[in-house]
């Protein structure tokens, strides 16, 4: 089924382009039928999203707690903190920096158009600042509960770390607790599965429902745009996947193949949570242990979104050629280190990219309303920016881990049997695993 899953995910995109384009072809937006079709096209993508959604807090919190409960030394984890930490502020000054050298290379916001400054502001709306003191107060959660119902990675993230440290403290104790979260990580990769069945039809209404609205010919107009900025994001791509083959060898290719599905499905839906439980599971079967991935995704998810802070320094600087505005190479560079502190943590926040380039643009007295220019494809440039976004993942998490000495030998390919999902046998040979070291420590004398 994984492979098939992998061409089903394909055929869904294939399908949506193509019944996309016959509804707007054949149908005017203000047709009833039209509303109908587009409606009932997002519905079958919300399901799918609603449901991953579901999956992410719990998931999240329960390999987390595992995960540190499982080292045992606390110094391991301040170890791989630290180097993640070091390996996501390289990463931001590469994405940033190269987001920069690429849109003044290729100067695409010249000869873009430009909108009227109240039909812009319209089509922006209302954009909530960031503040630096109030984002690093909601980092830290005041109820555990509330944080999880909104999916909000990053408290998730802290409160999950202080349960798995006080479980690791307290010893047998919390013995107990760690293995209710190992079952419920278990259960959680089992209903990732079930829920993963759905993805080509859910590919296959996103796709569809976004060119049934926009049409093909909206990307003409903004062709040179999205040439350039796919072809940068392509540059990325092969620099970090370099770097990441000088610690992972040949293994890189491995590690591209399987991540290919986490892939399509964070592209086609233009959401990175919705491809996070599958990442999970292909890195799992890459040999990295998820007392590793369960720290460094979500702390990825938040911190190391390589796509969208090239995209953030592309946008920034396309929409300044777009009015004519001629920056010096300091303010570039000072443009640059605002959006390397400010992208942090922008995950849960809602149209996170575009309230990080308003913010920018206003703090630097840039046309705000130039963000308008934009929105027209943002759905086109999200889609790459958020599998960009997947691969940085990937390789960081893969590199700490061979980084840290843990990097196993990958899971062998096999046939999946009918009722015993391939993850669930990998995964969950590995906490017996861990359980039984536990246990064996637990029961030696002094």
């Amino acid at each position: 089924m994984d492979k098939r899953l992998t061409w089903f995910i394909f055929g869904g995109m294939l399908l949506g382009v193509i019944f996309g384009y016959l509804v707007h072809i054949s149908l005017p937006a203000d047709h009833v039928w039209f509303g109908y079709i587009t409606k009932t096209l997002k519905l079958l993508s919300d399901i799918f999203l609603n449901l991953i959604k579901l999956l992410v807090a719990p998931l999240i919190l329960s390999t987390i707690v595992v995960g540190i409960a499982h080292m045992g030394d606390s110094s391991a984890l301040g170890r791989i903190g630290f180097r993640a930490i070091t390996w996501f502020i390289v990463a931001s000054f590469i994405s940033i920096g190269l987001g920069l050298l690429m849109v003044n290379l290729l100067q695409p916001g010249v000869g873009a158009p430009i909108l009227d400054a109240a039909d812009a502001a319209a089509k922006v709306g209302e954009v909530k600042k960031i503040d630096f003191w109030e984002f690093i107060l909601s980092i830290f959660p005041k109820n555990a509960f509330e944080a999880m119902a909104t999916n909000n990675i990053l408290q998730i993230l802290v409160f999950s770390i202080f349960a798995g440290v006080a479980l690791s403290a307290i010893g047998e104790k919390g013995a107990v607790l760690v293995r209710g979260a190992d079952a419920l990580a278990e259960m959680m990769l089992q209903i990732t599965g079930y829920v993963m069945r759905y993805a080509p039809v859910a590919v296959f209404g996103a796709i569809a429902n976004v060119v049934a609205t926009n049409g093909l010919g909206i990307l003409s107009t903004y062709v040179e745009l999205l040439v350039e900025f796919y072809f940068s994001l392509l540059l990325l791509w092969i620099i970090l996947l370099s770097i990441g083959a000088l610690f992972l060898r040949r293994r890189i290719w491995t590690l591209i193949r399987y991540i290919r599905q986490p892939l399509m499905i964070a592209f086609s839906t233009a959401s990175s949570e919705a491809a996070l439980p599958k990442m999970f599971e292909q890195l799992d079967r890459f040999g990295v242990p998820r007392r590793i991935s369960g720290f460094m995704l979500p702390l990825g998810y938040s911190f190391n979104l390589d796509g969208s802070m090239m995209y953030m320094s592309f946008a920034t600087l396309f929409i300044t050629q777009a009015y004519g505005i001629d920056l010096s190479v300091g303010t570039q560079i000072l443009i640059l280190l605002t959006l390397m502190i400010s992208s942090k943590g922008i995950a849960a926040v809602p149209r996170a990219s575009l309230v990080v380039i308003t913010g920018t643009l206003a703090m630097f007295g840039l046309p705000v309303e130039g963000v308008a220019i934009i929105l027209a494809i943002d759905q086109f440039l999200d889609m790459g920016r958020t599998a960009t976004n997947v691969v940085g993942n990937a390789v960081a998490t893969s590199v700490i881990t061979k980084w840290e000495g843990m990097l196993e030998a990958e899971e062998p390919e096999f046939v999946e049997h009918p009722h015993a999902p391939a993850h669930t046998a990998h995964h969950g040979a590995r906490g017996l695993d861990l359980a039984e070291e536990i246990a064996s420590e637990a029961s030696k004398p002094g």
